[in-house]
């Protein structure tokens, strides 16, 4: 089970629950075991940036990485062969170090089927490791989206705020949560019983991202979130 936040900021608020000593990122991985990288959205970071972070962090920490707006924004999921192995060779210096990939999609992208297709099946031509999908238009919850999405072995994201796929609609534990604060997003803090009840509904073996980083709220209920985890029986853990 990996919790973290979206990047490694720690707040002045929480700084003392983390090492004092060694970079931001060495200083987070001391106590989550994931991170979401969001940066990769924006723009490209050279190979070097990669490898520095992956010697920073321990051997059983996971990086989950953004796919760039090009690919999702931009192209609207249409000819990314290109920017995805881009992507992909930026990458590689993390190694057994990486996690999910996150394709999330602009609240404007309807599901039209040969170019879901077309670009699932581009990733998955070069890239077999996990893939998950935050989908903000409705249409994703179609049942030929749904059938897309499993003939590809994409895991769909469960977001709060939820655009698309709430929780009762996933008929296995979700891999990927998703908190981007509510009801103001990347603002709002999570409650101990809200916190609890993801922690109910998340896989084993699933990622909690919390993105509520705007107001600093991200790295504390992070760590509520992991202290919860350690009053759960053995076997609930991975």
């Amino acid at each position: 089970m990996f919790i973290g936040t979206a990047a490694w900021s720690i707040p002045k608020a929480v700084a003392d629950r983390f090492p004092e000593q060694g970079s931001g990122l060495s200083r987070y991985s001391a106590v989550f075991k994931g991170v979401e990288i969001n940066s990769t959205f924006y723009r490209r970071h050279r190979t070097t940036t990669f490898q520095r972070w992956a010697d920073s962090v321990p051997d059983d920490f996971r990086f989950a990485v953004k796919m760039p707006k090009e690919i999702t924004h931009d192209r609207r999921l249409k000819s990314i062969e290109e920017p995805f192995e881009a992507f992909l060779s930026d990458i590689t210096p993390l190694e057994n170090k990486l996690g999910p990939l996150l394709c999330q999609l602009p609240p404007t992208l309807a599901f039209q089927g040969d170019d879901a297709a077309g670009a699932l099946a581009a990733m998955r031509a070069c890239h077999a490791g996990p893939i998950v999908m935050e989908a903000r238009h409705e249409s994703w919850s179609s049942d030929d989206a749904l059938a897309l999405l499993e003939e590809f072995l994409i895991d769909r994201v469960l977001a709060d705020p939820s655009r698309v796929w709430n929780a009762q609609d996933f008929r296995q534990p979700p891999r990927y949560i998703r908190l981007h604060g509510s009801p103001k997003v990347y603002y709002s803090s999570y409650n101990a019983a809200d916190i609890a009840s993801y922690l109910q509904l998340l896989a084993p073996d699933g990622w909690c991202i919390f993105d509520n980083t705007a107001s600093g709220a991200a790295a504390e209920n992070a760590l509520t979130m992991l202290e919860q985890t350690q009053r759960q029986p053995q076997n609930f853990m991975e």
